[in-house]
Order: C-alpha cells, then sequence, then structure tokens
C-alpha cells in the first residue's frame, strides 16, 4: 500500500511540475510580446511628437523659401497620411515615417540657402527638436527589433514554441531599413 501511495505522489508532482513549467513558459512568452507592444508603443509616441512639430516648422519656413511649396505640401501630405493610418498597421507607418524623414531633409537643408532662416531661433529651436526625435525614432526602432527578436527566439525554440504553436502565437516582423537609405552616399573632392 505505501509503495502505491508512493507511486501517486510521484505521478501527481510530475504531473505540477509540468503544469508549472507549461505556465512559465506561456507567461515567458507572453511577457517577451507585452515588451515587443511596448516598444513599438514608444515608437509610434515619437511618431506623433514628430507630427504635432512638423506644422510649426513647415509655418516657420514658408516665410523665407516661398518657392519651395512642393516640398512644404508634400511634408503636409505625409503627416496627413500617417495620422489617418490605423493604430495596428505598424508597416505602413514605418514606410510613411521614412519618406518623411526624407522629405524633411530636404526642409533641414533649406537652412544652408537661407541664412535668415538658419538665425531664426524659433526655426533652430524646432530643428533641435526634430533631430531629437528623429533620433528618438531611431533608438525606438532598435528596441522594437531587439524585443521582437527575443520574442521570435521564444517561439522558435524548444519547448515554448509548443506552448506559443498551441495558443497561435505568430513570429512579429522587424522593422527594415528603405534600400534608398542602405545606399552609400557618393563623395567627391573635385
Amino acid at each position: 500500500m505505501e509503495e502505491f501511495t508512493m507511486i501517486w505522489i510521484i505521478i501527481i508532482v510530475v504531473i505540477v511540475l509540468l503544469i508549472l513549467g507549461y505556465v512559465a513558459l506561456y507567461n515567458g512568452l507572453q511577457t517577451a510580446k507585452v515588451y515587443t507592444e511596448e516598444s513599438w508603443s514608444q515608437i509610434d509616441v515619437q511618431l506623433k511628437r514628430r507630427n504635432d512639430l512638423i506644422p510649426n516648422l513647415v509655418e516657420t519656413t514658408k516665410g523665407y523659401a516661398k518657392h519651395e511649396k512642393e516640398t512644404f505640401a508634400k511634408v503636409v501630405e505625409l503627416r496627413n497620411q500617417m495620422v489617418q493610418l490605423p493604430a495596428d498597421a505598424h508597416e505602413e507607418k514605418m514606410e510613411v515615417s521614412n519618406q518623411l524623414s526624407g522629405t524633411l531633409k530636404s526642409i533641414f537643408a533649406l537652412a544652408e540657402s537661407y541664412p535668415d532662416l538658419k538665425a531664426n531661433q524659433e526655426f533652430t529651436k524646432l530643428m533641435e527638436e526634430l533631430t531629437n526625435t528623429e533620433n528618438k525614432i531611431a533608438y525606438s526602432r532598435q528596441l522594437f527589433n531587439s524585443s521582437a527578436a527575443s520574442y521570435n527566439q521564444k517561439l522558435m525554440t524548444f519547448p515554448s514554441n509548443m506552448v506559443a504553436k498551441a495558443h497561435g502565437l505568430e513570429k512579429v516582423n522587424y522593422l527594415e531599413v528603405p534600400a534608398e537609405e542602405k545606399i552609400a552616399p557618393k563623395v567627391s573632392f573635385e
């Protein structure tokens, strides 16, 4: 009888350990998923901040560079496009964000052509804020990709991959640099 009781105790302990292991794996997956979602939220916050700064920059710059209307129109169009995208359209947001970053570079370049604009304190302040925001966006993208890598690793490694499949958890795509930004600029000293 005592041997029978010992077998049942061992079976119960093994079952409890398996359940605790399963719960620990599931919680680890959910934690990694939350970190990935939170890191996307950081990108979203910085994109909103940039979108809030753009109208002020455009208005400040307009008076100095009236013939740059096409550039201003493109910046405003891309900003409005970004604001209208649904919250879960991560890839589309990053695509529009990349286009917006490229267009903003041309506004930054205007300061070189217009010394009065460069001396304008409001413009300088906005440029600094936008530059800081662009840096924060870049950092947030790195954080997102790191969080996604950690989460995806858990989805692919044993035994957490079995728990992930049981709960239908899917891989998160990384944010990638647009192809045109990967091309090295040509430098000439002629």
